[in-house]
């Protein structure tokens, strides 16, 4: 049993769970594990990356699911409430790290846990019940089949009033490739279809309460640390005002006026009505209230009224996604959207560019059903097969890339390794493109945020159409990000902070000796495991690219005729990673991070 008092990051363990046989058993957290990995997102992919064999089918039995928290988790630095789900993804094939924020993350840490790790297979539904230093696995019988509100309700009632849950709707119970793991009612882990790898484990729920401690190793030197960092956050105009105010829909209108909004299923890059759906306007028409996650003093989250309801959301993804790359201007109606998506637990982002590709189909005559750009007739209906696995929803909850396959126009999927592309079109800022081809859980905006420097100045303004210096660029925001994701912090920070600030809060954290080269290396470091992992599974070079549209210009707006040069940055891309030409890490570069 441990002791959940007080407890330094060090002293938290590794929660195995078998849900095959019911065995739970807690492992001491390995010193070499969080020296080298950290925590979060780092710690996840070695333990998957050293257990799974190659080919296992993700909706096997044999794939594990792993809940992950960092060393400043449930501590006083911004932004340390979220949490990291790290499995190999059912939609992509690929290593996966899915991130929420919300509040349950301090829970696992409170309880004096580093990561929990759950593997096999329920015979009936059951969930996980973890309060402090012990854990149940219990009956879910009846919650399943109830959507997420709902079972997280019923889950606390039946815990604890101060419980936080992790929870599964109809889409990952169905095993959806596009279901996500809500927390908070209206927080997602949401891509890559971490809901059906808990959905084909029988299991609905993660429900945890800690009451334990945090401790860190210099608590008045990270306390001075935090004092210094929130004034930075203070004094940063995106993360002081623009996030604050309006959300993550702030993006609207500048994106667009730079014609990199995706339209019409990315035929176009800008929207005509992009003013009805912006944050302006979500915060003039709907909004209710500011939603801030465990200590984050930014607070982008948002509480809308939808149809005199109110709703999580919508943020910038998800009203691009179900908006503009659908052609719908309805704002109040993408955000009844949302929270339908959020109730059955499916990722916006994927559902919609998956209905933003059917469309296309229709468009071209490949698929006759009544979809239309424009149209929101039927949608929501749809919306539900998708997350209940009916009719042809149960064709679009494989994603775009399946679907668009099976109609016999791969090239409409606009996708990455099968994942869904978010809302900046790659031909307006080439280092965001080659972050888009490189990223090593396929489609994803977040890996190498080059958002931030190409088309926000943050921290500083660099030409977007230039393709000289972005390889290098791209592979410090994809380092710093790998040792983010397992500290585990908010993106949002990182318009704010600088790398050394990160490397001071660990190091006061850990009492590790950790500067910024040293965080960068263990960046680097995760970023090269998640490479073996993938390239054991049989992705290559080949893998590193875009949907054929991208090669092809934009024809209107303020991306007009560019196109993505991948040609030019990949292969700098490949020898500043100390790679081959097909993407292969060197023994030197394997023997540099000690992986060889």
């Amino acid at each position: 049993m441990t002791d959940t008092s007080s407890l330094h990051y060090e002293d938290t363990s590794l929660l195995y769970v078998s849900l095959s046989d019911g065995k739970i058993r807690r492992e001491p957290l390995p010193r070499n594990l969080y020296e080298q990995y950290l925590g979060g997102r780092g710690l996840g992919v070695k333990l998957l990356y050293d257990n799974l064999p190659k080919g296992l089918d993700p909706l096997s039995v044999d794939n594990w699911i792993i809940f992950a928290i960092g060393p400043v988790t449930a501590s006083p630095v911004p932004t340390s409430g979220r949490f990291v789900v790290i499995t190999k993804s059912p939609a992509t094939g690929t290593i996966l790290d899915s991130h929420a924020g919300g509040h349950f993350g301090p829970e696992i840490r409170r309880s004096g846990i580093a990561a929990v790790v759950i593997t096999g297979r329920s015979p009936n539904p059951v969930y996980l019940w973890i309060n402090d230093d012990v854990a149940e696995i219990k009956d879910a019988s009846k919650i399943w089949g109830k959507d997420t509100y709902e079972s997280t309700d019923l889950l606390i009632a039946e815990t604890d009033p101060h419980a936080q849950v992790s929870c599964i709707g109809p889409g990952g119970e169905n095993m959806s490739l596009v279901a996500t793991i809500m927390t908070d009612k209206h927080r997602a882990a949401g891509r890559g279809g971490v809901g059906a790898v808990m959905g084909s484990k029988n299991l609905k729920a993660v429900v945890a309460r800690g009451t334990g401690k945090t401790e860190v190793a210099n608590p008045e030197e990270l306390a001075e640390r935090v004092k210094r960092v929130r004034l930075l956050l203070k004094k940063n105009s995106i993360t002081d005002k623009s996030l604050p105010v309006y959300g993550t829909a702030v993006l609207v209108n500048v994106v667009n006026e730079l014609g990199m909004l995706p339209t019409f299923n990315f035929q176009e890059g800008t929207f005509n009505d992009a003013e009805g759906v912006s944050g302006e306007k979500l915060l003039e028409r709907l909004h209710v209230r500011t939603y801030n996650c465990h200590v984050c003093p930014i607070g982008c989250g948002r509480i809308s009224k939808a149809y005199g309801e109110e709703v999580g959301g919508p943020e910038y993804e998800t009203i691009w996604a179900l908006g503009p790359q659908c052609g719908i201007n309805d704002l109040e109606w993408i955000a009844a959207a949302n929270h339908r998506c959020n109730l059955l637990g499916i990722d916006t982002i994927s559902v919609g560019s998956t209905i933003g590709c059917a469309m296309e189909l229709v468009q071209r005559g490949a698929l006759d059903t009544s979809l239309h750009f424009g149209d929101t007739t039927g949608l929501l209906d749809l919306i539900d097969d998708i997350g209940h696995g009916r009719g042809l929803g149960a064709e679009m909850a494989e994603g775009s890339k399946r679907f668009a396959a099976r109609y016999g126009m791969s090239e409409l999927a606009m996708q990455v390794k099968g994942l869904e592309i978010p809302a900046y079109d790659p031909r307006g800022a080439q280092g965001h493109a080659l972050g888009y081809a490189t990223s090593n859980r396929g489609g994803c905006h977040l890996r190498s945020y080059m958002i931030g420097p190409e088309i926000l100045g943050s921290p500083v303004i660099v030409d977007r159409d230039r393709t000289q210096g972005k390889a290098g660029l791209v592979i410090l925001y994809q380092n710093l990000s790998a040792a983010m994701d397992s500290l585990v912090l908010c993106r949002f920070t990182n318009f704010a902070w600088s790398v050394d600030d990160y490397a001071e809060m660990a190091a006061s954290a850990t009492g590790l000796p950790i500067d910024g080269n040293a965080l960068l290396t263990i960046g680097e470091r995760i970023w090269n495991v998640e490479r073996l992992f993938n390239q054991r599974e049989g992705f290559s070079s080949k893998d590193d690219t875009l949907p054929p549209r991208f090669f092809k210009p934009l024809p209107e707006g303020g991306s007009r005729n560019r196109v993505v040069h991948l040609e030019t940055m990949l292969p700098e891309y490949y020898r500043l990673r100390g790679w081959d030409s097909d993407g292969q890490p060197s023994k030197e570069q394997l023997e540099k991070l000690e992986l060889y």
